[in-house]
């Protein structure tokens, strides 16, 4: 069984997020707690194995709580946030501070809003947590020394993958190869944590729109929530963003985008595959190596959640193994050959 604390200033989200993790048989809550002094408490008498977490709540706010929790006793935590941009741009920071995963509360109540934290409670009770280090940084990125070549690059992620991507885009130069990212991620969240990733890192980085051009130094986040992220074209590639029906449970899914761009790049593309649970990829990846495109899968101890790289893996997806530390240089070595050597 995995025992479960909530965490939440609302009486009524207490009780929704408990009966919907009721419902589970491996699930167990063994608490509830209306503010971070109180689950301070519930932490040390019922050392629970996840703890779901509010974002915004009295006394304390969710993001110093976590601070506590990922410097002092590092466990899984599942951050719940409101549909909002404010808790949108709260939630990415929980993320790269270490909370494992997230889900957006139900905008008009019932359990349907919530049908997902089952599972993202048992991915996190199997996640790596580390201690939160504030020291860590990457070096400066360096320019490429000549333009890429039509190449471009495409990275799937899940579970863990905000800090997994961060840490990768920090290493990227503003005129890295055309990226595409399909990220698992509650629908008006994908906005939030483009705009972060822009200000974090040296490359243009945005939310895909239908049509956008795959130029130098642009980065493309898949759109969260209705629609599906492919490229298209042949000399002049576009992102392609259209609605479509879940592929592995997930919109946008990251088959989709790997399998249009084995068809569309083919031996020119670079694919990358993150931490995250299922196999959501793996089959997109494989694609993509049969095409001629070179891959790379994170490996199982630099993974949050080593599922999608484990499936890609297994299934001959993966040409090279490496830890997240080496993904950027062995995207930028693989896309452009003639870059300069400190990524």
């Amino acid at each position: 069984m995995i025992r479960v604390l909530v965490v939440d200033d609302s009486a009524t989200m207490r009780s929704l997020i408990s009966a919907v993790l009721g419902k589970d048989p491996e699930i167990e809550v063994v608490g509830q707690a209306a503010d971070p002094y109180e689950a301070r408490e519930a932490i040390k008498a019922l050392n629970p194995d996840v703890i779901t977490l509010d974002v915004e709540m009295p006394n304390m706010n969710g993001i110093d709580f976590l601070e506590k929790i990922m410097r002092l006793r590092p466990m899984p935590v599942v951050m719940v946030s409101t549909l909002t941009t404010r808790g949108a741009e709260i939630t990415l920071e929980a993320l790269e501070i270490g909370a494992v995963d997230c889900v957006a509360k139900p905008s008009t109540g019932g359990l349907e809003g919530f049908r997902e934290l089952p599972g993202k409670v048992k991915a996190a009770a199997r996640a790596r947590v580390r201690p939160l280090d504030r020291t860590a940084g990457a070096p400066a990125p360096a320019r490429i020394a000549h333009e890429p070549d039509g190449r471009l690059i495409a990275i799937g992620s899940s579970t863990g993958g905000v800090e997994a991507l961060i840490a990768i885009l920090s290493r990227f130069p503003d005129n890295c190869p055309p990226t595409v990212i399909t990220q698992h991620m509650p629908e008006g969240f994908t906005r939030s944590f483009a705009e972060r990733l822009d200000r974090l890192c040296a490359p243009r980085v945005e939310e895909a729109s239908d049509g956008a051009l795959l130029d130098v130094g642009r980065v493309f986040v898949a759109p969260g929530g209705l629609n599906h992220l492919e490229v298209a074209g042949g000399t002049r590639l576009r992102c392609r963003v259209a609605p479509g029906e879940p592929v592995n449970g997930h919109r946008p899914s990251v088959d989709v985008l790997f399998s249009s761009v084995a068809k569309a790049v083919g031996p020119r593309a670079v694919g990358a595959i993150l931490t995250g649970m299922g196999r959501d990829g793996a089959r997109g990846l494989l694609e993509m190596r049969e095409s001629g495109a070179r891959t790379v899968g994170q490996d199982e101890a630099s993974c949050v959640v080593y599922g999608m790289p484990k499936a890609a893996f297994e299934l001959g997806a993966v040409e090279r193994q490496a830890p997240l530390e080496k993904i950027a240089s062995e995207l930028l070595k693989a896309a452009s050959p003639q870059i300069v050597e400190n990524v």
